[in-house]
This record gives C-alpha cells, structure tokens and sequence, in this order.
C-alpha cells in the first residue's frame, strides 16, 4: 500500500493547522479549504504551525496567505504561540449578504 492508497486524514477544525503531517505539495490545498471551514464555523484567529526549519514552509505558509481574499491579516506568533514556527492568522468575517 503507498501513500495514496491512504485515508484521508481527518482534521479537527478548531482554529490551529499543524502542517507536520502533510507533505509540502499538499499545503497549498490544505491551507484554504482549511480556512474556509474555519471561517464557516466563525473561527476567525487560526495558528498555523509550520515549524521553524530552513524557512521554506514558512515562506510557502505567507505566500499563501498574501494572495487569499479571506485573510486580513497574518503576523508570526508570539514566544507563547510557537514564535517563528507558528503563524497567527486573522480572517474576516463571512458575507452574510
């Protein structure tokens, strides 16, 4: 069995992304649909961990970010957050219109 013959994993949806158990090409996917599923919940401040490392994912994470609508803003997290292995993200609100 390889790996896409695996189930896929169940995320729990509650405001924090660990991307240490996704490969790097899934992430560009992974981040949005996980933040619109945030969003539709009213979740609007989401961690997302990516890990300090060389730095790659991380500028994968904000390259993300920058070009989503959703996002108001991202900042990288706080000594009590993860500091630089983590990413604070804001979104806005859904258009109940």
């Amino acid at each position: 069995m390889n790996e896409d013959d695996l189930p896929p994993v169940e995320l729990p949806i509650d405001g924090t992304l660990d991307l240490h158990a996704f490969r790097p090409q899934e992430v560009k996917d992974l981040i949005p649909d996980y933040l619109a599923a945030c969003r539709e919940r009213g979740i609007l401040r989401v961690r997302i961990v990516h890990g300090k490392g060389t730095g790659t994912l991380r500028r994968t994470v904000h390259a993300i970010l920058a070009r989503l609508p959703e996002v108001a803003s991202f900042q990288l997290a706080g000594e009590e957050a993860g500091s630089w292995g983590a990413t604070l993200v804001d979104l806005k609100a859904m258009d109940n219109g």
